[in-house]
C-alpha cells in the first residue's frame, strides 16, 4: 500500500526566506502593455496595483534545477512527495499600505500550514504559504496563497473537450470586462512572470500528460482580470483587502467574462464565467 502524502511531511519544516527588489516601473509597464490596460501606474513613487508584486521577488532558476513540468524540482516551500504535480488554488491579501515603485522592498516567506485531505480523485496537500512585504521598515501587505498538490501519474484528472460555443453568459453585476486569451499573450505572461510551467505553453504536454483539452490559462491572470474590474470600477477607493478561489480551468481561446457586484459600498464580489462554467474563478474585495 502506497505511503499517504501526510507521511512524507510529518518532519518537513522548511526556515522562512527573506528576498529583496527595488520594485522598478518596468515589469508594471510590461503588464500593463500585455493586457491593454489604461491609465496604470508606471512611474517611480506611484502605488503598486492589488496583486501586481506577482511580477516581482521572481526566481529564476538554472535550467538544470527544472523539473520535465517546468517547475523546479526542489525548492525550499515544495513538499518532498513523489512525483509531484501542483495547482494554484486561491489566496487572501491584506494591504496595509500599497507598495510603492521605485523604492527598495523586502518579502519574507514562511510555511503557514500543510493539511492532507482526500479528494475525489486521490490524496491531495494543501500547503499555505505566508508573505510579508515590507517597505521603509513597514510591513505594507501580508498574503497568503494556497497551493495543492498531487502525487503520481494517474492521480490528475482528465478533463472534458471544450465546446467551440463561443457566448458568454449575461454578467451578473455592473461591472464588465471581457477577454479572450491567447497563446501569444499567455507566452508573455508566463515570462512575466518566471512561470515555466508547460501547461501555459506546451499544447502536447497538456493533452498527453495532464488531460487538458488546450493550453490552461494561468490561475494568477485570473486573479488579476478580477482586481482589474475594481480598479476599473471604483478608481477612487483602495483595496484594504481580498480573497480569491481558483474553482475550473480556463483554456487559452475561450471567450470569458470577468464581472464584478458592489457590494453596500464596503467591497465587491467578483467572478470569472464562460459558456462552459459560470465559476471559474471568484473573488471578494473590502475597501479601505
Amino acid at each position: 500500500m502506497p505511503a499517504s502524502l501526510a507521511s512524507y511531511v510529518e518532519a518537513w519544516h522548511p526556515e522562512p526566506d527573506t528576498c529583496a527588489d527595488d520594485l522598478p516601473p518596468g515589469p508594471t509597464a510590461a503588464l500593463s502593455a500585455l493586457l491593454d490596460l489604461p491609465g496604470t501606474a508606471a512611474k517611480p513613487g506611484d502605488p503598486l496595483p492589488p496583486l501586481w508584486h506577482w511580477l516581482y521577488f521572481l526566481h529564476w532558476a538554472p535550467q538544470q534545477d527544472l523539473g520535465p513540468d517546468g517547475h523546479l524540482r526542489d525548492a525550499r516551500f515544495l513538499p518532498p512527495i513523489p512525483e509531484r504535480r501542483r495547482m494554484f488554488a486561491g489566496g487572501r491579501c491584506e494591504i496595509i499600505q500599497p507598495l510603492r515603485l521605485g523604492a527598495p522592498a523586502e518579502r519574507v516567506s514562511s510555511l503557514a500550514a500543510v493539511t492532507p485531505k482526500q479528494g475525489r480523485s486521490g490524496e491531495l496537500l494543501f500547503v499555505t504559504e505566508r508573505q510579508e512585504f515590507r517597505q521603509d521598515g513597514r510591513t505594507c501587505l501580508v498574503e497568503e496563497q494556497d497551493i495543492v498538490y498531487r502525487s503520481g501519474e494517474g492521480s490528475t484528472p482528465r478533463h472534458p473537450g471544450m465546446s467551440e460555443d463561443s457566448s458568454v453568459p449575461n454578467a451578473e453585476g455592473p461591472w464588465q470586462l471581457r477577454f479572450q486569451p491567447t497563446e501569444t499573450l499567455l507566452f508573455r505572461f508566463s515570462a512575466l512572470t518566471a512561470n515555466a510551467h508547460r501547461i501555459h505553453y506546451d499544447t502536447p504536454f497538456c493533452r498527453d500528460v495532464e488531460g487538458y483539452p488546450g493550453l490552461v490559462v494561468h490561475g494568477p491572470l485570473l486573479a488579476l482580470l478580477m482586481l482589474e474590474l475594481v480598479r476599473r470600477g471604483t478608481p477612487e477607493r483602495r483595496v484594504r483587502s481580498l480573497s480569491y478561489r481558483l474553482h475550473r480551468p480556463v483554456f487559452k481561446g475561450e471567450h470569458l467574462l470577468a464581472d464584478g457586484t458592489p457590494s453596500g459600498g464596503c467591497g465587491a464580489r467578483l467572478r470569472v464565467t464562460t459558456h462552459r462554467e459560470t465559476r471559474h474563478a471568484t473573488a471578494e474585495v473590502t475597501f479601505a
